[in-house]
């Protein structure tokens, strides 16, 4: 408010705090709030997405720093700032947050878990930032989380909040090449096609789907019990023993594939990645599984929007953590029309 006297500018903060949603809205969309600096290194971006998340619990994006032309989608829809989680958003992040910094690219990732209508979620937010100013945002957001997976979620693995150390790091665009192989080594049901490390694993929606010993239920029951202990014995295995058994098969295509986020300093890979299900009939084969010869995975079309996060020091990926929600086949991931 420069060039307001001090009567003034109080006369304006309490109009604004009085003003309720819908002056907030304006302000909003006119990209009134102080912008972050043009330099915006980590501490000042993992601060600006803690402002967001502190407006989501407030339900108010009043001074925040958002361009005039800001993109906001939540889970793949394109809605208004104020609606979706801005509702219903109760409490923030507690002991689960993880932050994915990329200067580079002038975009940070907050993954996590915080309280919608006083229910646990697990939470991705995409924010990228252009002089300034937040011009995306996008929201991941799992809403079901499962009784198996609830223990998962009270804190994120270390590795993932830990920097690696300056000898192990992966130059940029392998950690890039690395992340889009896991994707081809699903598409081709080949683990030797991603640098899996040996102590590799996978947690999705909150759930541990690899080195599960000794086995136990897979997240998603598959109708018989001589399937669910076949999908059982599968979960116990590694990232790339898994893959190379064709469980994934009835994922028939990964794109579009969004690789937005390189944090070299903590070693991790974020993208964002619409897994699609093309449909089948009868049994899917499997390989290399003890008693096991196939499995009742063909099920009707369905297109999933993930967000992937890797863990990658010395050129290994070392953890995967995946969140992300079904829709309909084709579905689009909101953000193919804006160089995403």
């Amino acid at each position: 408010m420069q060039g307001l006297g001090w009567a003034a500018a109080a006369l304006a903060a309490l109009a604004l705090a009085t003003a309720g949603p819908a002056m907030a809205e304006v302000q909003a969309a006119s990209g009134s709030g102080p912008p972050a600096p043009t330099h915006c290194p980590r501490a000042c971006m993992i601060g600006v997405m803690d402002q967001y998340i502190d407006a989501l619990v407030r339900h108010d994006p009043s001074g925040l720093p958002l361009s005039k032309g800001v993109r906001f989608t939540e889970n793949t829809e394109e809605i208004r700032i104020g609606e979706g989680l801005w509702i219903g958003a109760s409490k923030g992040p507690t002991t689960f947050k993880v932050y994915a910094v990329d200067p580079a690219s002038s975009q940070v990732v907050f993954y996590g878990v915080m309280e919608e209508r006083g229910k646990p979620i697990q939470i991705a937010i995409r924010l990228k930032l252009i002089n300034g100013r937040i011009t995306e945002i996008e929201h991941i957001i799992n809403r079901s989380i499962s009784p198996a997976a609830a223990p998962n979620v009270i804190a994120p693995r270390a590795a993932l909040v830990t920097d690696v150390p300056a000898a192990e790091r992966t130059p940029r665009d392998e950690m890039i090449d690395d992340a889009d192989d896991y994707f081809e080594a699903i598409e081709h049901e080949d683990g030797s096609r991603a640098p899996f490390a040996p102590d590799c694993d996978r947690r999705e929606n909150g759930s541990k789907t690899t080195n599960n010993n000794p086995p136990v239920p897979w997240p998603v029951p598959l109708g018989s019990p001589e399937a669910n202990r076949g999908m059982a014995l599968i979960g116990s295995m590694g990232c790339a023993q898994q893959l190379d058994t064709g469980v994934m098969a009835f994922i028939t295509r990964l794109w579009p594939r969004r690789i937005d986020v390189i944090d070299e300093q903590k070693g991790l890979v974020v993208t964002f990645v619409m897994f699609n299900h093309r449909g089948g009939t009868g049994e899917l084969p499997i390989r290399g599984v003890p008693g096991v010869t196939s499995l009742p995975l063909g099920g009707g079309s369905s297109s999933m929007q993930m967000m992937e996060m890797f863990k990658i020091r010395g050129g290994q990926i070392h953890e995967v953590e995946a969140i992300g929600f079904a829709l309909p086949y084709g579905a689009k991931s909101g953000w193919e029309a804006y160089g995403q």
